[in-house]
């Protein structure tokens, strides 16, 4: 018997040398790091709001141990330990939730921290979402790192579906020049290179101050009367209208006032780099077209 066993497990042994091991996850981050799992991420920190919710929509939620300030959509999310702002995080909370992948943002996160987390041996992933169809890339990205393809992949076809759809329905449309208010005072827009501008773009409209450097560009008010907006749309800091919006109305002779197009979209729909960016795109795409039709009065 010990015999025959023996036999069996000379047999067996070439056999189960052949069989594929599990296979090490590789991602290269924006920054060029190369990013190296030896299984999907069990427990993952975000640095980030608009990263907390590419977590989920990658369907990695579950896997989410350390969020931070603001981030609070999905409203799962709540009850995640927070570690700080997505500015100014706390390395020792960070260090007590022993995560195994540590989620960034490249252009909001200080990159000081970022050093010294890799330089304590955690694992970081940078990103930097600069256009909409990134979004798309970026679940992806999530998606292999947590395991959860199947359910990043989907969610990846969907939203570049949907993308599509609202390209070829707006973006050919006769162009409405717009000027895009993030705040009062300083008076503030966005440039080309902002993903707010690619959504203006999408909705067949024209950034009046997209040649201007910086991303978040202060302007003054005689820049904007010298634009003269057809529209101006206006964030503000929640889900209700800024009454700022309205000072606009003093200046008469802008094409936005005497149209009557001042509008809004909440922030967290434009301004955050995630699915729900397309939420906010169909509103700025029904307000622009809004904008169209008061042509002809």
């Amino acid at each position: 018997m010990k015999r025959g066993f023996m036999q069996l497990c000379l047999f067996l042994l070439p056999a189960l040398a052949c069989l594929p091991g599990r296979a090490e996850i590789v991602v290269t981050d924006v920054g060029g790091t190369t990013i190296k799992l030896a299984a999907p991420a069990r427990r993952i920190i975000s640095l980030a709001p608009n990263i907390t919710e590419l977590v989920f929509a990658a369907g990695a939620g579950d896997r989410l141990v350390g969020n931070v300030e603001f981030g609070e959509y999905p409203p799962a999310v709540k009850a995640v330990p927070k570690i700080g702002g997505y500015a100014r995080f706390d390395l020792e909370a960070i260090m007590a939730l022993k995560p195994d992948l540590i989620l960034g943002w490249e252009s909001g996160n200080d990159a000081a921290s970022i050093s010294r987390l890799r330089s304590m041996g955690l694992t970081v992933h940078l990103s930097e979402v600069d256009r909409i169809e990134d979004i798309a890339g970026e679940i992806e990205r999530i998606g292999k790192l947590a395991g959860t393809e199947a359910i990043a992949g989907p969610v990846a076809v969907a939203f570049r579906q949907r993308h599509a759809k609202l390209l070829a329905r707006y973006s050919g449309r006769p162009p409405v020049n717009v000027f895009y208010q993030i705040w009062k005072q300083p008076l503030m827009t966005v440039n080309s290179r902002q993903i707010i501008s690619d959504v203006i773009s999408l909705c067949g409209g024209r950034n009046v101050f997209a040649q201007l450097p910086g991303l978040a560009p202060t302007v003054s008010i005689e820049a904007v009367i010298a634009a003269n907006p057809e529209a101006i749309v206006a964030s503000g800091m929640g889900d209700v209208r800024p009454e700022w919006l309205d000072d606009w109305k003093r200046w008469r002779t802008l094409a936005a006032v005497s149209r009557g197009n001042l509008y809004f979209v909440p922030p967290d729909l434009i301004q955050r780099h995630t699915p729900r960016i397309l939420d906010g795109a169909e509103l700025l795409c029904a307000h622009l077209e809004a904008a169209r039709g008061k042509r002809s009065r």
